[in-house]
């Protein structure tokens, strides 16, 4: 047990992280569960398509409202703090949702509701943890450190727990609510046992409106940073165009039926866990900036790819190569962002950060549905290609720079 422990999480990484990563797992599986259980009480509270797409959308949209101020409530506040009450308050909308259930007393009113609350809460959850590894490991073992995180989010958010929270909801409504609610206590408690440094902040209080300001004022004249940041937005509007189509692409155009859509899902998934075991081995062997080229590249190729294709099991391979290679891209992009703004400043430049990745996806979607309408079903993915392709051309030499950036 104890060498499982040390492979997991090894002891140079210090206790502080044991803990982070104990609560992110753990509220992961939380989130997985009503991945999956959240669709199904929506769906069988209505038959309107328009509010089941509204119930998928809206935990999303307050990233799009909230999250520049939540990433300035990070910087100002004790971050550990702000996690914890913003879990805890979430902890609460769940537990009132589960005994609306039990009581026989929701209706999708209700529901839809409770999802925005939770996603708020999420959002200035989100903005603060993700300054906390920074401050607990060396810069060395950031590479490290964000591919355990991402293996917790990949196995017990995506994979694990949609499964566990659609058997849950097989027995009772309720069940998989109340299971998430008490992950999310755990997590609490876990997250509790959690030291961290003081972080040195300005000794005169200023608006939070100049806060967030001054935030992206830095990022803007950070070129390595601000690049990165446009990498991702745009990357992840790309790629949600096609994945807006996903199902129908799989179910019309590769004809493999709704079992076959769940298995491309799945490779992508398997993909990630293959990656979680190389990563530490592919960090040692090759750069950063490598590694960066390379998953750019496979995101160009994947798309084209999947443009051509006609055949379902040579997509799953596609599929399960994306798994792969995105699990590398997030977590070399994660760590190279944190090293290079400093930690005063990790709110802030994280939360415009996220607030791009879900402008890129919302926006991604939008296009996906559009061009598949117009031109068909593989016209999104040549949009992807094509736009993917010439991003990575603008900034391929933009690259090397980029992933050795430092913290002044």
């Amino acid at each position: 047990m104890r060498n499982l422990l040390e492979l997991i999480a090894p002891a140079r990484l210090g206790s502080g992280f044991r803990w982070l990563l104990a609560s992110s797992w753990t509220s992961n599986v939380g989130d997985g569960i009503a991945l999956a259980a959240g669709p199904l009480l929506v769906a069988s509270l209505t038959d309107s398509a328009a509010l089941v797409a509204l119930a998928a959308l809206l935990p999303r949209l307050p990233w799009l409202v909230f999250g520049l101020w939540a990433g300035a409530m990070a910087d100002r506040w004790d971050r550990r703090r702000l996690v914890i009450v913003s879990n805890a308050l979430r902890a609460v909308v769940i537990a009132v949702l589960v005994a609306a259930v039990l009581t026989g007393r929701v209706d999708i009113t209700f529901v839809l509701v409770a999802l925005l609350l939770m996603g708020v809460a999420e959002v200035f959850a989100d903005s603060a943890a993700q300054t906390l590894l920074p401050m607990l490991v060396d810069s060395k073992d950031l590479g490290l450190g964000n591919a355990r995180l991402q293996a917790g989010f990949l196995t017990a958010n995506q994979l694990a727990g949609p499964p566990l929270g659609a058997a849950l909801f097989a027995v009772g409504s309720a069940w998989p609510f109340a299971v998430q609610l008490v992950c999310g206590v755990l997590a609490i408690v876990q997250i509790g046992r959690l030291r961290v440094p003081p972080v040195e902040r300005d000794v005169l209080p200023t608006h939070v409106r100049r806060d967030i300001a001054d935030g992206l004022r830095w990022l803007w004249a950070n070129p390595p940073v601000r690049t990165l940041a446009l990498v991702i937005f745009t990357f992840n509007l790309t790629w949600a165009a096609p994945w807006a189509v996903l199902v129908l692409y799989s179910t019309e155009h590769l004809g493999m039926g709704p079992v076959g859509f769940g298995l491309l899902t799945t490779a992508s998934g398997i993909g990630g866990l293959v990656a979680t075991v190389l990563y530490g081995r592919l960090e040692r062997r090759f750069s950063l900036a490598t590694l960066m080229k390379v998953c750019l590249t496979l995101e160009v190729v994947f798309h084209l790819a999947l443009a051509l294709t006609t055949t379902g099991w040579v997509a799953l391979v596609i599929l399960f190569v994306f798994g792969l290679y995105a699990f590398v891209w997030g977590t070399v992009s994660n760590t190279v962002r944190q090293r290079a703004v400093p930690t005063a400043l990790q709110g802030r430049v994280g939360s415009v950060y996220m607030v791009g990745v879900f402008g890129g996806i919302v926006v991604g979607n939008a296009l996906g549905g559009l061009l598949a309408e117009a031109f068909g079903i593989t016209a999104p993915f040549w949009f992807a290609f094509v736009g993917a392709g010439l991003t990575l051309a603008l900034v391929w030499r933009q690259l090397d720079h980029i992933a050795h950036a430092e913290a002044d």
